[in-house]
């Protein structure tokens, strides 16, 4: 069986050290780069072919939720778990919604990142325990705000998440774009989420799509 492909994104070559020896003790997994900012995790993205990628969210003066959802946009079969010292409810809420599918907090024991990171590679999701209540509490909004989508709405958001425009979507669907773009607004509004990639990402987490990755 092909072994976890996985790349390591910190600022601090010694964490990149102790990540690498950690995972290459397992003999399903396979690091196949790092990087220390965000253009070597780009790079390591598109080069390495990871199916993991294991990130900082605090790579210097760059923004680790953004790169997140760079990640998330450039390369959307790649996994993503982060590895950092944020506890706060709102950077954990941020991470999820801009790709991350595990997330560990600094401390936790070395096993914890193993884990994490075999899980995602199965497109399960990891939450360290320290953190889980944040994202349970969100979870159940979530699932509230997912019953109030209408039949239609779901139909324009399958069809957004498939790659469709709003001109192709109101075609498939026999209505105008702009009534496409009306129901868009109102997925938006009722998921809390901008973008394309964020509404895909809901989709999936909702179970309104199959993942096809």
């Amino acid at each position: 069986m092909e072994p976890i492909r996985v790349g390591i994104v910190d600022d601090h070559a010694l964490v990149r050290d102790g990540l690498r020896l950690i995972l290459e003790r397992e003999p399903d997994i396979e690091v196949v780069g790092d990087a220390a900012d965000e253009a070597g995790a780009l790079a390591l993205a598109a080069s390495g072919r990871p199916h993991v990628m294991v990130v900082d969210l605090t790579l210097g003066g760059s923004d680790g939720i953004a790169l997140l959802r760079d990640l998330t946009s450039r390369h959307p079969r790649i996994r993503l778990v982060t590895v950092t010292m944020h506890e706060h409810e709102e950077t954990v809420r941020q991470a999820f919604l801009a790709g991350a599918a595990g997330y560990v907090v600094k401390g936790a024991p070395s096993a914890d990142v193993i884990t994490a990171v075999r899980a995602v590679a199965r497109n399960q999701h990891y939450v360290h325990p320290v953190v889980a209540s944040v994202v349970v509490v969100d979870s159940l909004r979530w699932l509230r705000q997912a019953d109030r989508l209408t039949a239609r709405e779901i139909e324009v958001l399958r069809l957004l998440t498939a790659g469709r425009s709003a001109a192709e979507t109101g075609r498939a669907l026999g209505i105008s774009a702009h009534t496409v773009r009306r129901h868009i607004a109102n997925v938006t509004d009722k998921a809390g989420v901008r973008g394309r990639v964020a509404l895909a990402r809901y989709a999936l987490d909702h179970h309104l799509v199959q993942d096809e990755s």
